[in-house]
């Protein structure tokens, strides 16, 4: 009862809190209003350490969302993880989570961005090694080192910034047109954010990640963790424009989207293909957002928290009902057995694959046709539209292997939808995730902006994603086994399935070396030449010392005696002779 009592007071706490704080955040939206609360904490060489939060219709819209997720993840983890003997430390982990992810959400001020960054990477690896065996814990460490290249440009950039005598940020925007430290700057926010959202070359952690708790993944890849560096590149968006960072980010960013989205079209891991999809969708939104159009990617960013959470909710369901399986070849039929969760399930993946009228639609729609209005050459253009199809294709090749067909699993084995707190929280997301996205596109774009486009460009959209979907279900649907399809094209299908081969890289380079050098340098002078000539020297001379002179004094009388008679029987009469 006192673990219950917990999850449902987390529970109503939040989305109590999320209602009044969205509220907040429209009024502020009407009213154009923006409050930056700040205090003193201590001055150092001049520059004042402070405590500054930034509340304005962005950051309490954002925070919102967060904990209006947070507060279903935490009711729907309470059947979730019902067999888990540690709910109260679960719990509390997640808690932290939300409160560094707020601390980030709201600061202007890079210390307690700092705060909040490092305390999402710290909790995060907590969360990741949560089931304690050998795969979580490689996940965790690749996630952690990944994350901790952002952390220390972070660090480098509070130091850089120690020149300007204030951390805000946001007061020096008008300063940043010759100086060359803001540059520098600028260079390390988006190595952060790149390293944070999971872009090229530090995409293989966001798979591994899916180590963690369905729950928490509901969480962390949908509105929280992974958002945190495309909302930061959103706040320094002013420095991007002027230092000309954008064909870098917009080069990245699609190729992000076009890595993952192939690969999700060979992954067989039901986790690992919603993980890649919010990889897609992150590469979506940094590229959008170095064209230009930093509102129309957070609009998208708050679209895709929606369904995307739906959709880790909707996958943990099944992974809940199939025993902890998560193989997608081991599904098929769920919809004769779990008719609710496979409504959702579906919506959700329309939804992310951007069906009209759906809430990925409206941000999705958005962003391709100023795309097509914005200067851009033909192959990022391909990119674009290529990586919107492969999106469809692997959604309804998800939705075959899952929904049609004959069941896989085991014959004596039934599952349902009988789980209340699993179907609460699904149910509550999945009407948001069904208007979310015209209600958002009517309070962030009251004014209707007229989008001028031949009809060729405006149904490209719709047509791109009816052709991937079409694709997607006839690939999965055609017997390969004559042909022996991935034989045959073995070497394309290992490139493209595995990432590029990234994680192999990113092992290497990120993991592999530096510890290999490391356990050298240790063996090497920690327990070689610096145990030698350091502590267990110094204590080997000492015992040495301590025992010679503990042997004088012991036997000092007799040694006395000795000299004496060696002198006066001896070298005295000698001396004498001489």
């Amino acid at each position: 009862m006192y673990l219950f009592s917990i999850c449902l007071l987390s529970f109503f706490s939040l989305f109590l809190f999320s209602t009044l704080v969205f509220l907040l955040g429209i009024y502020y939206l009407l009213f154009d209003y923006s409050v930056f609360i700040e205090w003193e904490l201590f001055s150092l060489n001049g520059s004042m350490v402070v405590m500054t939060f930034i509340f304005d219709w962005m950051s309490l819209m954002f925070m919102s969302f967060v904990m209006y997720i947070s507060s279903l993840v935490i009711y729907y983890s309470e059947d979730y993880m019902s067999g888990e003997s540690n709910m109260n430390r679960f719990i509390m982990i997640v808690l932290m989570f939300i409160l560094s992810m707020g601390f980030l959400i709201i600061s202007p001020n890079l210390i307690s961005i700092l705060l909040g960054w490092d305390g999402l990477g710290l909790v995060s690896y907590c969360l990741v090694i949560y089931y304690q065996n050998v795969k979580s814990y490689n996940a965790g460490m690749l996630t952690a080192l990944s994350n901790r290249i952002g952390d220390v440009a972070i660090l480098i950039s509070i130091a850089w910034m120690l020149n300007f005598g204030s951390w805000n940020y946001i007061y020096y925007y008008d300063y940043i047109n010759n100086s060359f430290e803001m540059k520098i700057i600028t260079m390390l926010i988006v190595l952060a954010a790149m390293t944070k959202s999971a872009q090229i070359p530090f995409s293989s952690w966001l798979p591994a990640a899916m180590a963690a708790p369905t729950p928490v993944s509901a969480l962390v890849h949908s509105s929280t963790l992974v958002t945190a560096g495309v909302y930061l590149l959103i706040r320094f968006n002013p420095m991007l424009n002027l230092f000309n960072c954008g064909w870098f980010l917009l080069l990245i960013g699609c190729l992000t989207m076009f890595m993952a989205g192939l690969g999700a079209n060979f992954e067989f891991d039901l986790k690992k293909i919603i993980a890649l999809s919010t990889l897609s969708q992150l590469g979506l939104m940094m590229s959008i957002l170095s064209l230009g159009y930093p509102i129309l990617a957070f609009f998208h960013l708050l679209a895709h928290a929606l369904f995307k959470a739906l959709l880790f909710m909707c996958a943990g369901s099944m992974i809940h009902n199939l025993n902890d399986s998560q193989d997608i070849r081991f599904m098929g039929s769920i919809v004769n057995f779990m008719p609710l969760t496979s409504v959702c399930f579906n919506v959700s993946s329309l939804s992310l694959c951007g069906l009209p009228f759906l809430a990925g639609f409206y941000s999705k729609d958005l962003i391709l046709e100023m795309v097509c209005l914005s200067w851009i050459n033909c192959f990022i253009f391909f990119l674009f539209f290529f990586s919107t199809g492969l999106t469809a294709s692997y959604s309804f090749r998800l939705f075959y292997y899952s929904m049609s067909g004959d069941n896989n699993f085991n014959s004596s084995f039934s599952f349902n939808d009988k789980g209340y707190y699993i179907s609460f929280g699904m149910i509550s997301l999945l009407f948001i995730a069904v208007f979310g996205g015209s209600f958002l596109s009517w309070l962030i774009f009251p004014i209707p902006y007229m989008i001028s486009l031949p009809y060729y460009l405006k149904l490209l959209t719709i047509i791109v994603v009816f052709l991937g979907s079409y694709l997607g279900y006839i690939i999965s649907s055609i017997n390969f086994s004559y042909d022996l399809f991935s034989l045959s094209l073995l070497s394309f299908v290992s490139f493209g399935g595995s990432m590029w081969f990234m994680p192999f890289l990113s092992t290497n380079f990120i993991s592999y070396f530096p510890l290999k050098y490391s356990y050298n340098s240790s063996k090497t002078f920690d327990y070689g030449w610096g145990e030698l000539f350091g502590g267990q020297g110094l204590y080997s001379l000492f015992i040495y010392m301590i025992s010679y002179i503990q042997y004088w004094y012991d036997s000092n009388f007799k040694i006395y005696l000795l000299t004496f008679i060696f002198w006066m029987f001896i070298m005295i009469p000698l001396f004498f002779l001489w």
